[in-house]
């Protein structure tokens, strides 16, 4: 399947490579049979669920063994590609482990399984809801291997219950993402998107949680959160010689001495001390540095501006 089948122009540089790749190269598409479970030792599970919300389906087959463990996960799935690829991670997220612990397995482990990088959204905002599919199929598995009644596996308070959103996959959504808007929930989830009682008291359906109020209360959260930790973070000036150390350390280990080894030199923090309202931070150089006719010029200079900049303006480098 091609890019442009799927989806058009600049929507699909919103999508990983890992998600391009699931879409169109699946590896756990297919079923698995009662021939299969003999083969492997274990018991056949087969779960549905469809998402009204958007008309997608998956189903979920699992080979269980006695001790609870999934030998092997499969799916099929009809619906768009994202739910493909959403599907595709989740059936092998569930091998290897016990049925109970894939029910902790949510939507957002599958998402985030999907990223090419730690901080970056496998998918748009409004495909996060296909995740959430595979997520709530999982479940349906578990109650069908445990024998119960499904409403026992959800210990979690739905918010949504048109697109099956709980209230710790919203409140991790907006901190996530740093969601601002009712509207850039329901992008991210689905929630609100469809009979929207949701979205703030006065709608067709009293219900106990509201987006506008988790919103408020978890904006509140981050800002009280980042107020605090701008209060713990002391000016360089008033930390102590060992605090000081450890911030000019970390600024030479991560920026300093990568482009000091690229030219086959290095350095060392011989000693550091507070000198008449400056820090003098004194250094040994090594390797190639050593020697070098810029290190006690240009080398150097680079150093100590860069420290200025990063740190405090107080700070002397001193070669010895």
């Amino acid at each position: 399947m091609a890019k442009n089948d799927l989806i058009g122009g600049s929507l699909w540089e919103q999508y990983s490579n890992i998600v391009s790749d699931r879409m169109n190269n699946p590896r756990y598409r297919g079923e698995l049979t009662e021939n299969d479970a003999a083969r492997l030792g274990g018991k056949l599970i087969v779960a549905d669920h469809g998402a009204e919300s958007c008309g997608d389906a998956v189903r979920l087959f699992w080979v269980v063994n006695e001790k609870g463990k999934i030998l092997d996960s499969r799916f099929k799935s009809f619906g768009c590609g994202t739910a493909i690829a959403s599907s595709d991670t989740m059936a092998e997220l569930c091998i290897g482990r016990t049925v109970d612990e894939a029910v902790q397995i949510n939507n957002l482990d599958v998402e985030r399984a999907m990223r090419d990088t730690p901080d970056v959204p496998a998918v748009p905002p409004q495909k996060m809801h296909c995740s959430v599919m595979a997520y709530d199929v999982i479940k349906k598995a578990a109650a069908i291997y445990k024998g119960v009644d499904l409403s026992t596996l959800d210990e979690e308070d739905l918010v949504c219950e048109c697109a099956r959103v709980s209230l710790r996959t919203i409140r991790e959504v907006i901190r996530l993402n740093d969601l601002k808007t009712v509207e850039e929930i329901t992008q991210y989830t689905k929630a609100g998107a469809f009979c929207k009682s949701c979205i703030r008291p006065g709608g067709h359906e009293k219900r106990r949680y509201y987006l506008v109020d988790i919103l408020s209360e978890v904006r509140a959260e981050m800002e009280q959160e980042k107020m605090t930790a701008q209060a713990d973070v002391k000016s360089f000036t008033d930390m102590t010689i060992i605090q000081k150390h450890t911030a000019i350390n970390k600024v030479l280990a991560d920026e300093i001495m990568p482009f000091l080894e690229g030219d086959g030199g290095s350095m060392e923090v011989v000693d550091i001390k507070d000198n008449n309202g400056h820090t003098d931070l004194y250094i040994r150089y090594l390797g190639a540095c050593n020697g070098c006719p810029s290190a006690t010029t240009g080398t150097l200079y680079a150093i100590q501006a860069y420290l200025n900049q990063k740190l405090d303006p107080t700070i002397r480098v001193v070669p010895v």
